[in-house]
């Protein structure tokens, strides 16, 4: 009796743990969940590509004759004129050898003067006088060549800008062809950044939907910077490595917070024609790739992979994996597994959007 008992305990409990889970299972088939469309817009994105910042000039400044570093006139860091002295090397042996030069320039004057004078005497053949003149003309081009070196040691920049590092003390011996500082003109700058083939494509293809060709910039710090430039060349030939071309912008620099070697973002706003966008939230992500659940006619929610090509606020732009026509799930992504048959509210996707953020015309 007592065994009996204790069996028909046992299944009572059995059959009323049997019958909530299956409630419970008959509830959670039975939630209601809110189901929408991808849309066509036209709209635009902004895309962003790492970039490099350099000097709209560059150059390196370095030493044409060989001697000691008699003095330097400048600081790193500074700001110079065109013109403006920065370095001179011990100039005494090039004043030496231009004076030398001038004398004998002198005496080859002298020379050719009294040889002009008895040639027209007829006391000297033309040859004569023509010799002299050939030394005179040699002797001007040696003046010419020595003066060339002594300005060789006065260091002047070529245009306004920026002093670099100078790696050399005062009183260092110093070498033909020897680096003392690089000289940046920093008014302008060029943004160099690098574009796939298709992006390329679809760039030089849409000429009348780039508008001005206006580009931003994004800092280090994740500030904007407060200049547009514009995009003004594509380099010739594509990158075999990477399958990329480069694109150079230019922006102005009035106050010169831009300086050459610095990296940032630029952020070029891209238009699209007829994109199919689909809410944020009605994806999730497996194994980095993006995922919808499809919901059929028959009510089964089957994942499927999509690509994503840009994004918007709350917004994905899709280029593969959905049509216009189809239903996809919204709320309760997480909830819903693959094959399941749910009970759902369909949402049009004009209320959808109303509800997000969307930059569209």
């Amino acid at each position: 009796m007592k065994r009996g008992l204790v069996l028909l305990m046992l299944g009572s409990t059995l059959f009323y743990t049997i019958s909530c889970t299956d409630d419970k299972k008959k509830e959670e088939i039975e939630e209601e969940y809110t189901v929408t469309e991808p849309v066509h817009v036209d709209t635009s994105f902004n895309k962003e590509y790492v970039s490099q910042i350099r000097s709209f000039r560059n150059i390196e400044i370095r030493a044409q004759e060989k001697g000691y570093l008699e003095n330097i006139y400048v600081d790193e860091g500074q700001q110079v004129k065109t013109g403006q002295l920065l370095f001179r090397i011990m100039p005494k042996i090039y004043e030496a050898e231009f004076q030398k030069a001038q004398a004998e320039s002198k005496m080859a004057n002298i020379e050719f003067q009294n040889a002009k004078s008895l040639g027209e005497k007829n006391i000297v053949s033309d040859n004569e006088v023509a010799l002299a003149k050939a030394k005179l003309d040699h002797a001007n081009a040696e003046t010419a060549i020595a003066r060339l070196h002594l300005s060789f040691t006065e260091i002047r920049a070529p245009f306004d800008g920026i002093i670099d590092r100078i790696p050399l003390k005062l009183g260092s011996l110093v070498d033909e062809g020897e680096l003392l500082t690089s000289l940046s003109d920093n008014s302008q700058m060029l943004v160099y950044f690098n574009v796939s083939e298709p992006e390329y494509l679809d760039y030089e293809s849409h000429v009348k939907d780039r508008g001005t060709g206006k580009v931003s910039l994004m800092l280090a710090n994740n500030q904007i910077f407060k200049y547009e430039g514009n995009i003004e060349v594509v380099e010739g030939e594509f990158d075999n490595e990477t399958g990329n071309i480069a694109f150079r912008a230019r922006f102005p620099n009035q106050e010169r917070l831009l300086r050459n070697g610095q990296t940032g973002k630029v952020r070029m706003t891209v238009p699209l024609n007829n994109a199919l966008i689909i809410p944020q939230k009605a994806t999730y992500e497996l194994q980095d790739r993006k995922y919808v659940f499809v919901v059929g006619k028959d009510g089964i929610a089957r994942s499927k992979h999509i690509t994503i090509s840009g994004e918007l606020p709350d917004l994905y732009i899709v280029s593969k994996g959905l049509s216009q026509h189809d239903k996809i799930l919204l709320e309760g992504v997480q909830k819903v597994k693959d094959d399941d048959k749910i009970h759902y509210e369909f949402v049009p996707a004009k209320e959808v959007m109303a509800h997000l953020r969307l930059k569209a015309e």
